[in-house]
């Protein structure tokens, strides 16, 4: 589905992204853990055409991404949710959610309903709060908002940056939940995640990043019990996250 080669990125003449290659397949989570400043959220912006590669290639569905302006990326069924949420707190929850789903407005009003009703599905905290203004709701409701925002559309690739950032660990369970549910229903997940024992717990595999470049790949579990894994980021007894029950 997504397929990264020899890519690089930056910021001016500073190079982020080092030659990374990686792919996402359909139906996947796929997780990149790394310290900050490793790259992960550098990547994310790039795929999402936010930064501009400075060459390599990126292919989502057989289509080269590196042309297109951020505003097109969506209708292809790639979308992001950013770190910090980045919601419209001036709105009602219910409108950021049409606002999310803007690309479908070519379908007519009965499918847009049908993905409201969808997402409240998923998260019925905001039909509760759908009048609400989102600025007003808790910071987990507000990573809710925004992963239904971006689920508006119909993507079948989504990618998450730090989506448990800020949040206590109750709720980080609930927002993994819905991340493994979205993968049952279809959707391909491209995680980006500082807390490693939550995204490897729930993914099909991951990468980890150093400095821009990826320096180790694998199946979830094989990075699980990787002794430099558990030393950099998973601490001496790091246990179970997710239950497996979504």
């Amino acid at each position: 589905m997504l397929k990264i080669r020899n890519l690089q990125a930056g910021y001016g003449n500073l190079k982020v992204l080092k030659n990374i290659s990686m792919h996402v397949d359909q139906g996947e989570i796929v997780t990149i853990i790394g310290a900050n400043g490793a790259g992960k959220t550098t990547l994310l912006s790039t795929i999402a055409g936010l930064l501009k590669a400075t060459s390599g290639e990126i292919r989502f569905e057989d289509r080269d991404m590196r042309s297109l302006a951020p505003q097109k990326i969506p209708s292809l069924g790639c979308v992001m949710v950013p770190e910090g949420r980045q919601i419209f707190a001036a709105l009602s929850v219910e409108e950021n959610l049409i606002l999310g789903g803007h690309v479908l407005n070519r379908d007519g009003r009965r499918v847009l309903a049908q993905q409201l009703d969808h997402q409240y599905d998923l998260f019925p905290i905001l039909k509760e709060r759908r009048h609400q203004y989102a600025g007003t709701l808790s910071g987990g409701e507000q990573q809710m908002l925004a992963m239904g925002r971006a689920l508006m559309s119909k993507p079948s690739l989504i990618m998450m940056d730090e989506p448990s950032t800020g949040l206590a660990p109750l709720i980080v369970q609930d927002i993994f939940k819905v991340i493994v549910r979205m993968r049952d229903e279809g959707k391909t997940v491209l995680l980006v995640e500082q807390n490693a024992k939550a995204a490897l717990q729930v993914a099909d595999r991951g990468y980890v990043f150093e400095t821009g470049k990826v320096v180790l790949q694998g199946r979830s579990r094989e990075l699980l019990e990787d002794v430099e894994v558990k030393r950099a980021y998973l601490g001496k007894d790091y246990g179970d996250f997710y239950d497996g029950k979504a």
